[in-house]
Parts: structure tokens; sequence; C-alpha cells
């Protein structure tokens, strides 16, 4: 019985196909073995793929590795690509910078582009290389030399702060220079605080809004002064609400003309001996002038047209109390008592509002009313009051009594700090239960 059936299972054809198929398969993985084992250092690679075939994606050493595609060795790749970067950087503050003015008037279209209305200089909205700028015409204010022009550029260029508006380069034409900033998407201050459309509507009208534009306004400023690393004295000279931009959604503000007074001669810079060649021709019959504002302008730059950090301070605290107040810095109101129209800064009218008086409540009462109507009451009033005297501080008449951008972006830190603890506590608690059962 057995031998018959060893004997069927023997004559079977399927068996015996399957018996040949097994070894002409072992003979098939014995060569491939011995073939894998000749070649064995260029398919060390593959080992290591198949032993993480449970990733995708696997990277050892400088090769890379994916299951679905054929690896690459990217050394010679990424060596290359550090070096194109590292001589971009190289020449990104000789060349990139320095634009042709042929660049610029391609830009602009001859300066028929789309113009911006600003009162400090002509400026035009264009696309230069690839990106979307801002281009502003200035004047030299003192004769410069286009090597400290370059040298200064290539420096300021160099300084980023999420509170400054980027300066992306500049070109030279004759006594006018074009600085080319990035274009930032919002409005101006002065604009958002008063819109001639609509006077009592305004995107401000919450505490916090404002609060989160002082505070970037004072760390920009404090940048600009002490943390910029380029071992310059640096003033902006412009400070002033038409030259703040305010971002929408979240409402930060960006300082506007970073490095304009330096770049354009404003700043009175140390003399050196320079070739009669290489300067800038300015018209010798034309006085210097300090340009901006009269409101934001302190006392010493009005008499003696020398601009400084401190003034920078008197500026800064004259657009802080534009802020808290809604009033324009100098504004004209009709006088019944002498019948005529008298000039009133916001100064002064700050001042009477934090008259130092014996009743707390009466002072408090008076900042209510010195703020801008439009908060509806809705801020912590001993913030205010603090915020009003700082402001003061830094508009006093001695520039020596102005506190540094330090201690003031500190004091705003901690204005800040407070107003948000007060927003808190007056938003709509959450953590809390009703019960509907009957008691």
């Amino acid at each position: 019985m057995c031998k018959s059936k060893t004997k069927t299972t023997a004559l079977d054809p399927k068996s015996t196909k399957s018996r040949t198929t097994n070894r002409s398969t072992r003979t098939t993985k014995s060569s491939s073995s011995s073939s894998s084992s000749s070649s064995m250092p260029s398919r060390i690679p593959n080992k290591s793929v198949s032993s993480s075939s449970d990733n995708p994606s696997t990277s050892y050493g400088s090769f890379n590795f994916n299951t679905n595609s054929t690896f690459k060795d990217t050394s010679t790749t990424s060596n290359s690509s550090k070096t194109s970067l590292s001589s971009l950087r190289a020449s990104l503050p000789e060349k990139t910078h320095i634009y042709d003015f042929s660049e610029i008037l391609q830009s602009t279209n001859n300066f028929l582009a789309n113009r911006i209305s600003s009162s400090s200089s002509d400026c035009w909205r264009c696309a230069i290389r690839g990106k979307d700028a801002v281009v502003f015409q200035r004047r030299f204010r003192r004769p410069i030399d286009t090597a400290e022009v370059k040298e200064l550029l290539s420096v300021i260029c160099r300084s980023h702060h999420t509170s400054l508006v980027k300066l992306l380069g500049a070109s030279i034409s004759g006594d006018h220079i074009f600085l080319v900033y990035e274009h930032v998407g919002g409005a101006s201050l002065s604009h958002c605080l008063r819109n001639p459309k609509n006077p009592n509507f305004t995107v401000l009208s919450d505490w916090m809004s404002r609060m989160q534009v002082a505070i970037d306004l004072a760390q920009g400023l404090e940048y600009i002064h002490h943390y910029t690393g380029l071992n310059l004295d640096l003033v902006h000279n412009h400070i002033e609400s038409s030259a703040v931009i305010v971002t929408e959604p979240s409402f930060h503000a960006k300082i506007c003309h970073f490095g304009t007074s330096e770049l354009c001669g404003e700043i009175t810079a140390s003399k050196k001996t320079h070739r009669n060649e290489d300067l800038i021709n300015v018209s010798s019959n034309e006085e210097f002038k300090v340009e901006g504002t009269i409101a934001y302008m302190s006392p010493e730059v009005r008499s003696e047209g020398i601009a400084t950090q401190k003034s920078d301070v008197y500026a800064f605290g004259v657009v802080v109390l534009e802020l808290l107040s809604g009033e324009e810095a100098m504004r004209v109101e009709f006088d019944r008592e002498r019948g005529e129209f008298v000039r009133v800064s916001v100064i002064e009218s700050a001042r009477e509002a934090v008259v130092v008086d014996d009743d707390e409540a009466g002072d408090l009462g008076r900042v209510r009313r010195w703020m801008d109507g439009r908060l509806r009451d809705s801020y912590p009033v001993e913030v205010a009051g603090k915020m009003v005297r700082l402001c003061l501080d830094c508009c006093h008449v001695d520039p020596d009594q102005r506190p540094d951008m330090r201690r003031v972006a500190g004091k705003f830190s901690k204005f800040y700090l407070e107003s948000r603890t007060w927003y808190d506590r007056r938003s709509v608690p959450t953590d809390f239960s009703v019960s509907l059962a009957p008691r």
C-alpha cells in the first residue's frame, strides 16, 4: 500500500515539475550570492536600505536613500551650494544694495508709477528685482563722499528688526539719493487715528492694540539707538505718526525711514579728507535746514538744528501722547476769550491732565477726559496715567533730563504686562458651571 503510493507520487508529473523548479531556484540563488560576494563594496548601501525597509526615506552620512527612487551622493551638491551662498553673502553689501539709476527709472516707469502720498518726500511703489518696494527720493543735505554712502549703506542694510521697515538699497543721481525700502501693507498711524472720511471711527479702538503699537515703537527705537551692533550712534530724526506703519491684522507697528538721516547727510558726521572728484556736489548757495514737522522737533533741534538720540526720545514721547489722546501733535483751536485761533500742542494738554493734585480721583478723572473717547473708558486708567507722565518726561525741555530709550522700553514692557493682566481679568470667565436643577 505504501509502496504503490510512493511510486505514484514519484511518477506524478506535477511532483517532478515542482522538484525541477526547486533545483533551478537553488541554482539561481547560489549564482546571485556568488555575484553579490564578488561586488560587495558597491552593494553595501543596498543592504542598509533593505534593513530599513519600514522607513521610506533614510539618510546615512553623505548618502540620501529613498526606497521609492534611486539614491544620490549629495556631498558635491551641498558643497557647491555652500560655496554659492557664501559668495552671495560676500557680494550683498557691494553689489545687491547699490542700484543703477536706470534700474530705478525702469522700475518706476520713469517715475510715472503708483505714487504714494508722503509728507516727507516723493515716493513711488514699484517692483524691483522681484521685490515689492517703495522708492523715496531725497536730497543730500551736505557734500558727502560716494564711498561713504556705499559704506554706510552696506552697514545699515545688515540691521534687521521686526519693528523696522527694511532698507533694501539705494541709488545716487546727481545731488539726490533714491532709497529703496520694502513695501509693508497697512496704513500710517496718523491715518489710523484720524481718518478724514470717518473721524468717529478708528481701527485702534481696543486698548491692547494701542499698547502693541506703543511697545513696538519703543523697542524699534531702542534697537536703533543701542542694539544695531554697528558701532555707530544712529539717529532716526524722522519719528512722527506718519512715519509709523500699522500692519494688519495683528496691529504691529513698523518704523519707516531707518537710515535716511545718515545716508542723506542730515546728521553731522566726523570730517574726513576726500578727493574733490569723489564728492557729490550740492548747491553751495542752499543753507542747511532740518527736515521734519515742527510739532515733533525738540527745542534744541529748532534752535540749533542738530538732531541727537535725545531728540528722537522727544519725538517718541509726542507720538505716544498722540496715540493715547487720538489728537494731532499740533492742532489749531479757536480761543473764545481771545477771539482768535491759537495753536494747541498735545504736550500742553497732557500736562494739564496730569497736574499733581491732592485728590487722586480728580487726577484720574482728568486723565479719562483727556484720553481718546473712542476707547470708551475701557482701559486701565492707572497705567494710562503712568504712560502720560513717562511721555512728558521724554518731552522735557532739557535734553539731559530725558530718559534713555533703554529705560523707556523697559517701562513700556512693564506697562504692557500690566495691561495684559487687566485685559485677562476683564475677559468673561469661562471656568464656571451653571446648574438648572430646582433648589
